[in-house]
């Protein structure tokens, strides 16, 4: 995929991210992970850059903010503690190669494979657990029973007609994302034919909706770029999941990508319009409990390199230009 020498520069140089430098060159340029450049900001991820700064305030056993040992202390308060940062750890390229993600790994594990606890799926929600299986996953845990358990689960609540939802329903929603998503990053030779049928069966799902299409109206939380995403959908995350599913040449996408396309600036590049919680809970459809603190790796209305890298990789694998 061409991309402007200017906007090459902005997102490899120094100034960038690693994890950006990484995926531009993997997932927009192609570059096998053995190239010299890719294996220089592999390395560097967690050495420096954004990944190191949220390194910097891990505690010792893995925790952050709020240590305890029921499990729950890894979820709440939101978005700034363990199970939070785990999540945007993993999507910046870190794994367990790393000790310090092996702390926080094991310890989620530890925490939330016991009676009850969501990675199990026993009361699992699809949010949650379709998370953790996707952090997971990412680190190196796939061989986990703890995470081939969630996995069984994630595609035995599968709704009929393809679909997840975080809640008691009968139909899927857009929404719950989280369980195709998590089932993407199985490799595709480790897949079984169950996950194989539940992805078919889950992209079918959005594809038939083009990713926008759902209830009586327009959606706007959908068609706004924020990060991290954590539980909450938009259009470039679905793209995300599709085209990485091998989607990409469906002409169903054409809509999501039409408007993937006019997000663009005259500079080639795309920027953030929220870091949640950014929308009214009372139009949204759901509630918050407790405070809610929001992250952002980067400031919001400014070309954003998270969210660029993420559209050209997104174009590259539908073959857009």
């Amino acid at each position: 995929m061409h991309v402007g020498a200017r906007l090459r520069r902005w997102l490899t140089g120094s100034e960038s991210d690693p994890s950006v430098r990484a995926r531009f060159w993997t997932e927009v340029e192609g570059r096998p992970r053995t190239d010299p450049r890719v294996r220089t900001a592999l390395r560097e991820i967690g050495k420096t850059g954004w990944a190191a700064d949220l390194l910097s305030y891990q505690q010792r056993d893995g925790h952050w903010v709020t240590p305890g040992s029921s499990g729950r202390e890894l979820y709440r308060p939101k978005y700034i503690v363990t199970n939070w940062l785990a999540i945007v750890l993993a999507d910046l390229g870190m794994t367990r190669t790393d000790p310090r993600i092996r702390r926080t790994a094991e310890l989620i594990l530890d925490r939330w494979s016991q009676r009850g606890g969501d990675l199990t799926g026993r009361s699992g929600e699809i949010c949650v657990t379709g998370n953790a299986v996707r952090t997971l996953t990412r680190f190196g845990y796939l061989d986990h029973p703890a995470v081939q358990r969630s996995i069984g689960w994630i595609v035995r609540t599968q709704k009929a007609d393809g679909g997840w939802h975080c809640f008691r329903s009968r139909t899927g929603t857009l929404d719950g994302w989280e369980g195709l998503a998590a089932l993407a990053e199985i490799p595709e030779p480790e897949r079984s034919p169950a996950v194989g049928r539940s992805i078919e069966r889950g992209a079918e799902f959005y594809l038939r909706r083009r990713l926008m299409r759902e209830g009586r109206g327009r959606y706007p939380p959908w068609y706004r770029i924020h990060y991290p995403h954590h539980y909450y959908y938009d259009l470039l995350v679905g793209l995300r999941v599709l085209t990485r599913l091998g989607y990409g040449a469906d002409r169903r996408l054409g809509p999501a990508l039409r408007w993937l396309a006019s997000k663009r600036a005259p500079d080639g590049s795309w920027s953030l319009d929220a870091s949640h919680p950014d929308l009214d809970p009372a139009k949204a459809g759901y509630s918050l409990r407790g405070v809610v603190f929001p992250m952002q790796l980067e400031p919001l209305y400014l070309p954003s390199r998270w969210a660029t890298v993420e559209a050209l990789a997104v174009l590259a694998r539908s073959g857009a230009a």
